[in-house]
């Protein structure tokens, strides 16, 4: 979880830096630049694991769908 969330607000600053070709390629970078957040991706990532942390362990598929759902619009 903190590797997803870290990863998310390290990253968003240059989600949509890219080089010419459409890749970027360098490993030089600056961590937790100024302009640093966490993203939609941390508030999913949170929800499924509020789910999975809320859902009784022997819940079905359509259970489990149901509480990240809800997770997820909560």
């Amino acid at each position: 979880m903190y590797g997803a969330i870290l990863g998310d607000i390290i990253g968003a600053p240059y989600e949509f830096d890219r080089d010419v070709d459409g890749v970027s390629k360098t490993k030089n970078f600056t961590f937790f630049k100024g302009d640093a957040f966490f993203t939609d991706d941390s508030v999913m990532t949170l929800a499924v694991a509020d789910a999975l942390l809320n859902v009784d362990k022997n819940a079905d598929e359509k259970t489990f769908c149901q509480a990240v759902t809800n997770s997820m619009q909560a």
